[in-house]
């Protein structure tokens, strides 16, 4: 996935952004956003989620999405359709929907794992387990990624000790994942804890260290994903026009905004594989699927440098 690219940008709007927003937006419109994206020369999308329709409505159509998405790979070759999963029943729905990877909240905060998936953080390493078999026997070829929600503070906690992220990391390794990311579910993070605390999971989990997930709540976003490139990241989690956030973290507000990212990347001579102008145009099916919802990003408004290469 990320041969002749210097950074691998995932695009999670489609799931994270639209599970953030009290509208649903219809099928067709995600389908047409996801289309855009696509295009723009994004090779990793998160569809949506596999959870019950009656928590999340905003999802109900997600097995039609993924079809959809599935279709864009003859074109698009190398697209990458993953979704999130916070079980072994999502998991079974999404691996017979056909996605290409797997997705799997563990929040490193016992209080958000208890508010968000109903389980503490060790009875969802358990539940990895069970998700990691399940594939092994149905799906030997699909990956399955952790993020590690709340790894640098959450809003109903406080304070997470860097040991306990680093110690479950570890355990979702053992219980047979791919990868483990690191999210700032709640926007507490800074450049210097990113640093510190990647250069740590770098260092215990080698190749299995996975994605930063920055959320740009107090205007750190991007600093922390520069950060994290310093520290030897080169996964990053993004959203289209910053939609995003945790139902169950008060206070935390949406993802870094892709637009920004790949400027910042491309501006740096780091290749991302995609193209900014036809990144902005993807904006235009998410505000039409999703009128009147506030869509951020710095760099769509002020527009491109004078001689920007095309």
């Amino acid at each position: 996935m990320r041969t002749a690219l210097d950074v691998h940008i995932s695009e999670v709007g489609p799931r994270d952004g639209l599970q953030s927003v009290k509208a649903t937006m219809p099928t067709a419109d995600k389908c047409r956003w996801i289309d855009a994206l696509a295009a723009a020369g994004l090779r990793e999308i998160e569809v949506g989620s596999f959870v019950p329709a009656k928590l999340l409505p905003q999802m109900a159509d997600v097995a039609a999405v993924v079809r959809h998405a599935l279709t864009l790979t003859v074109s698009h070759p190398g697209l990458r359709v993953m979704a999130l999963v916070p079980n072994r029943r999502g998991a079974w729905a999404a691996l017979t929907a056909g996605v290409h990877k797997l997705t799997l909240p563990v929040s490193a905060s016992e209080a958000h794992s208890l508010a968000n998936v109903r389980k503490t953080s060790a009875q969802m390493v358990e539940e990895l387990r069970s998700v990691v078999a399940l594939r092994n026997e149905v799906a030997p070829g699909v990956p399955v990624e952790v993020g590690l929600s709340t790894a640098f503070g959450c809003t109903l906690q406080g304070a997470v000790a860097e040991d306990d992220v680093i110690r479950l990391a570890l355990a979702c390794v053992e219980a047979g994942v791919d990868e483990v990311g690191l999210s700032d579910t709640t926007g507490m993070a800074h450049p210097a804890q990113v640093r510190r605390l990647f250069t740590r999971l770098r260092a215990e989990l080698g190749s299995h260290a996975g994605a930063a997930h920055m959320h740009n709540t107090r205007g750190l976003g991007l600093a922390n994903c520069l950060a994290a490139f310093d520290a030897g990241v080169r996964s990053f989690d993004s959203s289209l026009g910053g939609l995003g956030g945790c139902p169950y973290a008060p206070g935390a507000s949406g993802n870094v905004v892709t637009e920004d990212l790949v400027f910042m990347f491309e501006a740096m001579g780091v290749s991302t594989g995609i193209d900014l102008q036809q990144l902005f145009a993807a904006r235009e099916p998410l505000k039409a699927g999703l009128p009147g919802e506030p869509v951020y990003g710095m760099t769509p408004e002020a527009g491109l440098p004078r001689g920007w290469r095309a």
